[in-house]
């Protein structure tokens, strides 16, 4: 199988020197860097091209590396039945880069492409319909960015003497919340073997 991917990540690289930035195999899976530019007549390559018949999106997501000028990758996952192959794109851009629409391509990434501007704050030049999936109307930031505090910046609850559902800003902020991710039984007063923390038996 390595093989095999070896072989087709030379092939692709070949025929497009225009898009391919570069490319590994690892786990068993081949993963190609790509210029953001030419992503969607990549992914038509990749789909209609003999050697490789991607024809089935799998997913688009994205990852935030804040500390990096390019801040993002999206990630584009994709499948061939007729090779038994899949493939990673990775596409790096920065905060303030629109990434273009691959819906012309796969219709089906429509719904991929919104969850990702709603998670991320990613922008997808010419999708049809660029609006949050996931959150609310109104919602404020982008969840899945590492600097989304984990309070969020509002809550939601139902007011009986008003009849309604209120909106209100978060009371707690992440500034003030302490973790030490060492035990889930905080506040008991005893110790179960193995949770004990590290330096202080007494905790």
């Amino acid at each position: 199988m390595s093989d095999a991917l070896n072989e087709l990540g030379a092939h692709i690289e070949l025929k497009r020197p225009d898009c391919v930035l570069s490319w590994d195999v690892a786990f068993g899976e081949l993963n190609i860097d790509v210029t953001p530019a030419n992503i969607a007549g990549f992914i038509e390559f990749l789909k209609s091209d003999a050697n490789c018949r991607f024809s089935t999106l799998v997913d688009v997501t994205a990852v935030d590396y804040p500390e990096r000028a390019k801040r993002f990758d999206v990630v584009y996952h994709l499948l061939s039945m007729y090779q038994n192959q899949r493939v990673r794109l990775r596409v790096a851009v920065r905060e303030d880069e629109m990434v273009p629409s691959i819906t012309e391509v796969h219709p089906s990434a429509n719904w991929f492409e919104r969850e990702v501007f709603d998670m991320f704050g990613i922008i997808f030049s010419d999708h049809p319909d660029l609006r949050r999936l996931l959150t609310d109307y109104g919602f404020r930031g982008h969840p899945l960015r590492k600097d989304f505090p984990t309070t969020g910046y509002t809550e939601v609850r139902y007011d009986e003497a008003q009849k309604r559902v209120v909106y209100e800003p978060v009371q707690l902020t992440q500034d003030y919340r302490q973790f030490d991710f060492m035990s889930p039984w905080e506040g008991a007063n005893y110790i179960l073997p193995g949770d004990e923390k590290s330096g202080d038996g007494n905790a």
